[in-house]
């Protein structure tokens, strides 16, 4: 049997428990806070880069380099076959250019990088579906196979207490339209063709976050979803999340969005990525150790 490693970065927002036992290899973004650079979840933990956050901070993020991914790629390859290298997607950052210079430096298919299209919460679901799919012993393209088939029924939607941090961070995608009414309306919003787009503008955030629900309630469920619901540093609302969608999921988890994605979402942020369970084919499984609270 072929043996391949799972690689993605830092933006999938997975717990480290959840990485470690899905042996999952996370290469970090880094993030600025203040003068100052942190490798995304290994330097600063999503707790503390909020502790840290004021609104007079100045942010930014970049792109791990070609060299620390060929790092990881040449570690993982003594023990492996091939692997597949999944990431925040390519109209988001250009992490998925310094996968494929590393990929190219390492070896001619040896490495797979796939652009999942999504990034946080969105891209974590697709880690574990990847995951699951090669400790079944699936091959790269039934891997990349499986992916695609899940990321087609994937829907992200979420909410943003001010379009200010993706203006800045030049992540607000087809979003700008909605610039023009930050002050009097509440941006809805989801990711699609692989960038931040717009949805709705509503009155009020307690409109803007019931909304985000009914998007989440009207996905056709089938058997139920398998979600995870973000936010950044807004606990108490991700948690009334999880509570009124417990009676339509399948899999829930509660995951606070890394340093890097908190940056450009800012403070407030709270979504939810889901996919109707049922289309994954060798089902997506966590135990009660990982169906995390955090």
């Amino acid at each position: 049997m072929t043996r391949i490693a799972l690689v993605t970065d830092s933006t999938c927002d997975l717990p480290p428990q959840l990485v470690t036992t899905r042996g999952i290899t996370v290469v970090p973004l880094t993030v600025s806070l203040d003068g100052h650079d942190y490798k995304d979840g290994v330097e600063i933990t999503a707790a503390e880069f909020y502790a840290k956050l004021t609104a007079q901070s100045k942010t930014g993020t970049s792109q791990p380099t070609p060299a620390l991914f060929a790092q990881a790629y040449r570690s993982l390859l003594e023990d492996h076959d091939r692997v597949f290298s999944m990431h925040i997607s390519e109209g988001l950052s250009g992490t998925l250019a310094s996968a494929q210079q590393a990929a190219a430096e390492v070896g001619e298919g040896r490495v797979r990088v796939v652009d999942s299209e999504v990034v946080s919460m969105a891209l974590g679901l697709l880690c574990l579906v990847a995951a699951d799919a090669l400790a079944a012993g699936e091959g790269l393209d039934a891997t990349e196979a499986e992916v695609a088939r899940v990321r087609d029924s994937m829907r992200a939607y979420f909410t943003v207490a001010t379009l200010e941090h993706l203006r800045r961070g030049g992540r607000i995608g087809r979003a700008t339209e909605m610039l023009g009414s930050v002050l009097q309306f509440k941006p809805v919003l989801c990711l699609a063709g692989g960038e931040v787009a717009p949805l709705e503008r509503v009155r009020t955030r307690g409109r803007a976050l019931a909304r985000v629900l009914e998007l989440v309630r009207s996905v056709d469920r089938g058997e139920g979803l398998c979600a995870i619901v973000a936010h950044a540093a807004a606990e108490e609302t991700a948690e009334m999340f999880a509570q009124e969608l417990e009676g339509v999921t399948d899999t829930l988890m509660v995951q606070p969005l890394g340093p890097v994605v908190g940056a450009h979402a800012g403070p407030g942020t709270v979504g939810v990525a889901c996919y109707p369970a049922e289309l994954h084919r060798l089902g997506l499984k966590l135990s009660s150790s990982e169906l995390l609270r955090r």
